[in-house]
């Protein structure tokens, strides 16, 4: 209910929050020490009351300073209750229920600083890992310098145990690079020649020289400690909503004080009553709740943007997949090649001359396959690409062309019956057939397959299990292919043959107002229907710039089974939420009812709210399991 004014910068702002921390428990120690020496009757403190007195007064001072404070912001806030409150108790000379007040402000303050505290400093323990100094190679000698003086396209030097200071390329070396902090993932990764690493990665064996590409703040390391940053400051509907109630319920609670006062005349009873509602456990255990599910998260290698997307998490009853790279390998291997002419490596050799200016998956496969085997590869000429259906280039002045059927035929390649009929043998067993023309004759094809990750069919079961209504795949393959995966995984529903333009309508056709659909991909062919979800989730998002960017979640590890994780994360942070509420409102009607029954008087209700204060925030405690 209550928005602490609570600095947000992690890096420039965690001196001050911990002073004001710190302080905080001083003045619980204080309160609390001076409540123990009262109750114990110590002559000094009990007789006189003067220390009672004094503490209360001067605990009350920061009440009052944090109510005006809103004020002059045009807000209310739950410290204009207390400030009401600890008025009415300070002109009724009710110490001890003033002192039981503060208490309970300044723990609920305190308990909101070391939750701040706590989300800053682990932001900036990890800013910590960052070298001080960096080996770099120029000119034939090695130098140390300070990181901020490294340029990109410098050699850098990582020897065993140290940092990668850079996103870069591995020009010299092999080594086992541990990627934990980054990933969460215990195993070592081999890095060699050619190989991309990324920054605060550790040298686990062996030295590397690493070319550095991307620096500072452009790092990936550095790009995921800002969105966990963002995300712990984005606010979840369902906060925004609680702190409009809020508004509503202290306004109220002031009127229904000054009523019950204006009927009864009895101060004692109205004072009860407003020392019950002054409760600041919601205002602290919501925003803990989310802070500790995107902690979480983030520690097992999935950054969720913001507490948005965490509640948006719970509500997900579709998820609509990409198949090649998510919810298969994405490997795709050459199982064979057919040649109409008698000369299979003359089909592969003109395949992979096509193939070598595109990024897409099978040509990469192709080129792969074509360099296996040792073949010289020619640069063709004016090369063209047409997204999700082929490639076309010109070879010694030939025309070659490569592609799915339809798109062949509509370049006006002559095939026989029997070639057609060879080809969809292929297709109808579930394989990836990329043909082959040169000029306008078809020479061949190149069937390829992609095998199912290990895990992705338990995850759909999981998935299934956790209440999610519809599994969609979406896919540019053929139909057969598409048929196959799905039929294994047992998938609701599927489309192929699609382009990005088809895939991000058909997406569209499953949004509504009731329930939130979550799209899964790569996060780079899947950019624009990831933006367009309601959940966009970037299945391996480490080192890609696009998905991070493109994405609300994003899952560093290519592991399908963190999506029915991040689901019952989801389904727990807001269970937590909702019996938060709960609690808080039957203590809330149970105080009241307490007081008007003068079972509990002022003192008895500023002690009932501060016990009561904390069943909330333990409830939250929970998440961070």
């Amino acid at each position: 209910m209550l928005q602490r004014e609570i600095p947000n910068s992690p890096s420039s702002q965690e001196g001050k929050i911990k002073l004001f921390l710190h302080l905080n428990y001083l003045l619980c120690l204080a309160l609390v020490a001076t409540l123990l020496l009262y109750l114990l009757r110590v002559p000094f403190f009990y007789e006189g009351q003067a220390t009672l007195m004094g503490v209360s007064v001067f605990a009350t001072i920061f009440v009052f300073i944090s109510a005006i404070r809103s004020l002059k912001e045009k807000r209310v806030s739950i410290d204009l209750l207390a400030s009401i409150a600890l008025a009415v108790s300070l002109i009724e000379r009710e110490w001890l229920s003033a002192v039981f007040i503060n208490l309970m402000i300044t723990s609920a303050r305190a308990f909101a600083y070391y939750v701040k505290a706590r989300s800053h400093s682990a932001i900036n323990s990890l800013l910590k890992l960052k070298p001080e100094k960096v080996k770099v190679e120029r000119d034939g000698s090695i130098i140390d310098i300070p990181i901020a003086s490294v340029k990109v396209g410098d050699l850098v030097i990582v020897e065993l145990g140290g940092r990668v200071p850079v996103d870069g390329v591995v020009e010299y070396g092999e080594a086992e690079v541990d990627l934990s902090s980054l990933t969460g993932e215990s195993l070592p990764v081999l890095k060699a020649r050619g190989d991309k690493v990324l920054s605060f990665s550790t040298v686990s064996t062996g030295n590397l020289k690493i070319r550095a590409e991307k620096i500072g703040g452009e790092t990936m390391f550095e790009k995921i400690v800002s969105l966990i940053g963002q995300a712990q400051q984005n606010k979840a509907p369902i906060y925004t909503t609680i702190n409009k109630f809020a508004n509503y319920y202290i306004i109220f609670t002031l009127l229904g004080a000054l009523t019950v006062y204006l009927i009864s005349h009895n101060i004692s009873l109205v004072l009860g009553l407003l020392l019950v509602s002054c409760a600041d456990d919601i205002a602290v255990a919501t925003p803990l709740a989310l802070m500790a599910a995107i902690t979480h998260s983030a520690k097992h290698g999935s950054i969720v943007k913001g507490g948005d997307f965490l509640e948006g998490l719970s509500k997900v009853k579709t998820i609509v997949f990409d198949k090649t790279g998510t919810l298969t390998k994405g490997g795709l291997k050459v199982e064979r090649i057919i040649s109409f002419t008698n000369k299979p490596d003359e089909v592969l050799k003109i395949a992979a001359v096509v193939s070598s200016f595109s990024t897409h998956p099978i040509a990469k496969t192709i080129i792969a396959e074509a360099k296996r085997q040792k073949m010289a590869l020619p640069q063709p000429e004016k090369f063209e690409e047409y997204a999700g259906r082929g490639m076309s280039a010109f070879l010694e002045g030939k025309k070659i062309t490569t592609g799915k059927l339809p798109f062949l035929e509509a370049m006006g390649i002559k095939m026989s019956a029997k070639e057609k009929a060879r080809i969809d043998e292929e297709i109808t067993g579930g394989f990836n057939v990329t043909l082959v023309a040169q000029g306008n004759k078809l020479i061949g094809f190149i069937v390829l397959a992609d095998e199912i990750k290990p895990n992705a069919k338990k995850a759909i079961a999981d998935l299934k299990n956790l209440g999610i209504n519809k599994i969609v795949m979406l896919t540019g393959d053929n139909g057969k292919v598409a048929q196959k995966v799905a039929a294994l995984l047992e998938i609701d529903e599927f489309h192929a043959n699609l382009l990005p333009d088809d895939k991000l309508q058909y997406l569209q056709k499953y949004l509504n107002k009731k329930t939130k659909v979550a799209m899964v991909g790569d996060g780079v062919n899947d950019a624009p229907v990831l933006a367009a979800s309601d959940i966009g989730i970037a299945m391996g998002a480490i080192g890609t710039d696009a998905a991070i960017e493109a994405a609300d979640v994003a899952m560093m590890k290519d592991d399908l089974s963190q999506i029915p994780q991040l689901i019952k994360i989801g389904h727990s942070t807001m269970s937590v939420i909702h019996l938060n509420l709960i609690i808080w409102g039957f203590t809330n009607v149970l105080g009241f009812v307490l007081v008007f029954t003068h079972v509990l008087g002022p003192s008895g209700a500023a002690f009932y709210n501060f016990i009561t204060d904390f069943i909330p925030i333990v409830n939250s405690l929970r998440l961070f399991r």
